[in-house]
């Protein structure tokens, strides 16, 4: 039996591209599909585009994680096993590991014959947004037997959206989450890592669905679609290459510029959502205290009482390169211990 990508019991959340009802694209990382079927029958209908690095799909079934991996380029179908167990009803949440270093274009599933799909329950009513880099989109963060290490040489197996703080925090607030986070990202364009030689950064991504030039033309989002009441900016960190001035020159004219432009950053976030409370942060990941210094400056001078400055206890100490499970899980702890006692305008 096959189940169409537009099948109303499926039910979706992230930042997607929706042109084509048969053909949703997913780009950014926590992109998922989520079903509930009878039988003992799973495939899955699948194009991906990569851009670099090998390209995974993650999935969940019945509560067990596992990886699919996908062709460089081209249509696949993947089964996945399902085991023969006394449960009658089967779940599983087909998401996205990565970010733009591909983009996967979701076809459809196809269970046994007579077998028929069940409602999955209401998405929360809870929904956050985060801006980030690749410690929001949870890259190389599998790689635990390198916790406190430099990162192991990888081609995106250890890549792990499921596992970043972002995500992981959305799970311990009961929220849904668009995860708008791109490893190498800065705030500027012309800075940090994403798209060299180039370097696009998230003043250009903010508002896409589809941003990467390697898979494609740029395509903006619809923000009526999804307004959500807590925005987290986790920006401030890839910015130090390929000159890292705001530790060298704190009050210099490129520190005072990017302080201008993060500020112009969070208004126009404040334009798209002008209920929603905004926290701004870096990460564990390592960087110089002087980027949390400019965040604290910028934040101050927006005199916006609903945005503020969060401060992680071992901010800029953690593992060299990128952050570990257990790091993630430490952040997402914190960071909702924090969340909570903001009492955000429409969470029950």
């Amino acid at each position: 039996m096959k189940i169409r990508p537009d099948d109303e019991k499926l039910s979706y959340s992230g930042r997607i591209d929706w042109r084509c009802s048969k053909e949703p694209v997913f780009v950014f990382p926590c992109t998922s599909v989520c079903m509930r079927f009878t039988g003992n029958m799973l495939k899955i209908h699948v194009k991906n585009r990569q851009a670099y690095w090998d390209n995974y799909l993650g999935c969940i079934l019945d509560g067990r994680q596992t990886a699919l991996l996908l062709p460089k380029d081209g249509g696949a179908v993947l089964e996945i096993p399902v085991e023969q167990t006394e449960l009658k009803v089967h779940e599983v949440l087909i998401f996205k590991r990565q970010d733009a270093c591909h983009e996967v274009r979701f076809l459809g599933a196809e269970i046994e014959d007579g077998a028929s799909l069940v409602c999955v329950p209401d998405k929360p009513e809870r929904k956050i947004e985060v801006y980030g880099d690749s410690v929001s989109a949870g890259e190389v963060s599998e790689a635990v037997m390198y916790t406190g290490c430099e990162d192991p040489r990888h081609n995106g197996e250890y890549s792990n959206s499921w596992y970043s703080y972002a995500w992981m925090t959305a799970r311990k607030l009961h929220a849904q989450i668009h995860d708008i986070a791109q490893g190498g990202i800065a705030l500027l364009d012309g800075t940090g890592w994403f798209h060299e030689p180039e370097y696009i950064g998230m003043e250009t991504v903010w508002d896409k669905v589809r941003y990467n030039p390697q898979l494609g033309e740029m395509l903006e989002w619809n923000f009526e679609s999804y307004v959500p009441q807590l925005v987290i900016v986790a920006l401030g960190q890839n910015d130090s290459h390929p000159q890292d001035y705001m530790k060298e020159d704190f009050y210099g004219a490129k520190a005072e510029t990017w302080r201008q432009h993060y500020k112009a950053f969070l208004g126009k976030l404040r334009e798209k959502y002008p209920d929603a409370h905004i926290v701004c942060c870096t990460t564990l990941l390592c960087h110089d205290k002087a980027w949390d210094c400019s965040i604290e400056r910028a934040v101050h001078e927006m005199g916006d009482n609903k945005i503020t400055q969060y401060v992680f206890k071992r901010c800029g100490m953690g593992t060299p390169g990128h952050l570990r499970i257990s790091e993630a899980e430490e952040m997402a702890q914190e960071l909702t211990e924090y969340i909570e006692k903001l009492n955000i305008e429409g969470w029950n």
